[in-house]
């Protein structure tokens, strides 16, 4: 838990106490009036003491699924999220497999932690990599201003078919929805502005390693940049990706950053490459 924090001897402190809390502690201001709605913030003696982490229902079914936790303190956990598992239910499909919410509440369940199952960010069924989530309000409401912000990092590593050029640094093209395929998304001069940066890696006989970072989230954002240019992810039929060597796209979130909500330390997550990815890359390695 986070420690108890000292106003004694501030002047007034009780007119003091809500600037305190902004200005010197961080505060997010909408947590603060809801504590102040509550009656959350009671001074005991010359000791502030906040109800940071109230008991709260999950918000979604716990069930059980392994887990493989990259990173947890009382305000984040960040989790890989395997190949094939949503992050979340889709309501319109009525009963499907367990999603990462439903294993991250079986996991808090099993803890004995009463919290709200809240990610910060997604990722698509069958992209692998870290996902992050928010343990209270106060991270939710920090983490979710970062995101907009585009104060948080996310490295992905991808392989794609066709000899990348390594003079392509940054794919600046807007992406709406494919009006004939209601799963697709498509490069729009309409739609929404995405922007992906680019880094070119290993060089392989018809394809190549690419490391990329986005400084927007657009739904299948990666995947429909690199299709338009030529250059769809080996896996990834919906995009026109070749299945002869993996059966999904090959893509993968290898690195998360993020400033903590409370402490303000930068917190660097590297999530190593599965083993399909493991196993494709020595496959193109040995292909002449």
């Amino acid at each position: 838990m986070i420690p108890e924090k000292s106003l004694s001897g501030a002047a007034n402190r009780d007119e003091a106490t809500p600037a305190w809390l902004l200005e010197t502690l961080g505060m997010p201001e909408k947590l603060m009036k809801q504590l102040q709605a509550n009656k959350a913030i009671e001074w005991k003696g010359d000791r502030l003491r906040l109800a940071l982490f109230p008991v709260q229902a999950a918000g979604i079914e716990p069930i059980w699924h392994e887990l493989d936790i990259l990173y947890e303190d009382d305000f984040c956990l960040v989790v890989h999220k395997p190949a094939g598992m949503n992050i979340h239910p889709d309501g319109s499909k009525g009963k499907a497999e367990p999603t990462l919410d439903h294993a991250v509440a079986a996991y808090f369940q099993m803890q004995g932690e009463e919290i709200a199952v809240r990610h910060i960010h997604r990722l698509d069924q069958f992209t692998t990599g870290p996902v992050l989530y928010a343990k209270n309000a106060w991270s939710q409401l920090k983490l979710d201003e970062d995101m907009r912000h585009k104060r948080i990092a996310r490295s992905y590593v991808a392989f794609v078919e066709g000899k990348v050029s390594a003079e392509l640094s940054v794919i600046d093209l807007p992406i709406g929805k494919d009006r004939h395929h209601k799963q697709r998304r498509r490069v729009s001069p309409s739609g929404q502005n995405a922007v992906t940066r680019m880094r070119a890696g290993e060089v392989f006989k018809n394809s190549s390693l690419v490391h990329l970072e986005l400084e927007t989230g657009r739904t299948h954002q990666i995947r429909v940049h690199l299709s338009h240019l030529g250059h769809p992810l080996l896996g990834d039929s919906l995009y026109g990706g070749s299945t002869a060597l993996i059966g999904r796209q090959a893509l993968h979130g290898e690195q998360l950053g993020f400033t903590h909500p409370f402490t303000g330390e930068r917190i660097e997550i590297v999530d190593p490459w599965p083993i399909d990815l493991q196993q494709l890359h020595k496959k193109l390695s040995n292909i002449k």
